[in-house]
């Protein structure tokens, strides 16, 4: 093997770690994973204002049955309730006290951008400052808390947020067991880094992929021999939380697939098998966690939400405002939090779309701050110049 494909081979490894030094174990028992829905999903959808006329006015084909209906919404409070394909998994969680919903939540970035506006979330900077892409926010979590916690990204690669002076390795799941790099040609990467500068974080990147395979093999084989059905997040969710309970106490995974613009479905349709999935892996995350769910913090946000009137693909497009989810057991859930006014054509943002009344980086300053018990001098280094809001979730 000849220098270049060498080097070919290092970029397809699927873990790569970033410059820095290895995170410390952890000092205390706090978990917090960050789950972003890429393409911005319709939160209209999944927290239905079910006590709106304008909602179904302006939703002629895809609004979700008000509950009691046939196909209808999970009624949560008077106001709001909970899309039915959630029924057997998010649901429960809510009304065991395990889950909470944020609505009218996201950036004050206004380019409706899906590019744009995950740098935005990814970043935690002021929108309309210079942009700093070496420094994600949960690197500067990390960095805040002295390397404290171990950090872990579950995708192919490392993600914006994750990006900074802490090293972070970077693992896609759904690849474990296919690498494309043998234990010969890993020995022959690390051998070429030898006395450079790049010594330490290749052989660091090489130890925790093999580390994380270890702790998956078994997982694996068990899986094949007994034929379980679980496919796409659900699987993935397991490994994430069999790997966080014992090792890790930040990380990260996104999901795709929330573009609806065309043929988006109501109660059941396209969309619906989105929530289905994304709700069976969340609460396989929570059942996988065991004892270590009641310290564990679940996050799930998207960039935007959708606008608030079907079009005429009955679908949705880009639209601002949105709503976050807080799962964990030891979170004060079954609510439905953070400023709100009433589903109305008048109180739309730009006559379009949900209006953001909770600024994202000041929700999750309040949660972050009380999770893990963040010093303001820290929570500044994290989102600077915010004052976090609580809203009584942590």
């Amino acid at each position: 093997m000849n220098r270049r494909d060498l080097l070919k081979a290092l970029a397809a490894a699927p873990l790569l770690t970033h410059a820095g030094s290895l995170l410390a174990a952890p000092a205390t028992d706090a978990k917090l994973l960050f789950v972003f829905l890429r393409g911005g999903y319709d939160a209209n959808n999944l927290l239905v204002p079910v006590g709106s006329d304008f909602y179904y006015a302006a939703r002629p084909n895809i609004a979700i049955a008000k509950p009691g209906e046939e196909n209808g919404a999970l009624a949560l409070n008077a106001d709001w309730a909970l899309h039915p394909a959630l029924r057997e998994s998010i649901y429960p969680m809510f009304t065991g006290g395990e889950a909470a919903f944020i609505p009218f939540a996201g950036t004050t970035d206004l380019t409706r951008s899906h590019f744009e506006t995950q740098d935005s979330i990814e970043l935690g900077q002021e929108i309309g400052g210079r942009r700093d892409f070496r420094s994600g926010f949960l690197n500067r979590l990390a960095q805040s808390l002295n390397g404290s916690k171990q950090a872990i990204s579950f995708t192919d690669q490392l993600p914006l947020i994750f990006q900074g002076g802490v090293q972070v390795p970077n693992m896609g799941l759904r690849s474990v067991g296919k690498s494309g790099i043998d234990a010969r040609q890993s020995q022959l990467i690390a051998a070429m880094y030898q006395g450079t500068p790049l010594q330490q974080p290749v052989s660091a990147g090489f130890a925790v992929r093999a580390d994380v395979s270890r702790e998956l093999t078994g997982e694996m084989q068990a899986a094949n021999r007994n034929a379980i059905s679980t496919k796409g997040f659900e699987l993935e969710a397991q490994r994430i939380a069999r790997l966080m309970k014992d090792k890790y106490n930040l990380g990260f995974v996104d999901v795709g697939g929330w573009d609806t613009h065309v043929g988006q479905g109501g109660a059941n349709g396209y969309l619906a098998g989105r929530f289905d999935e994304l709700g069976r892996g969340l609460a396989a995350f929570s059942q996988e966690m065991g004892s270590a769910w009641r310290n564990a913090v679940v996050v799930v946000v998207s960039e935007f939400g959708r606008t608030f009137r079907e079009n005429g693909n009955r679908g949705t497009d880009h639209g601002h405002g949105s709503v976050f989810w807080v799962l964990g057991g030891g979170i004060k859930g079954k609510q439905v939090a953070g400023e709100q006014v009433a589903i109305s054509q008048a109180n739309l943002f730009q006559n379009r779309d949900m209006p953001v009344l909770n600024e994202y980086r000041a929700v999750l300053g309040g949660l972050l701050r009380r999770t893990f018990g963040l010093t303001p001098a820290q929570l500044d280094h994290v989102f600077a110049g915010v004052k976090p809001v609580e809203l009584g979730l942590v």
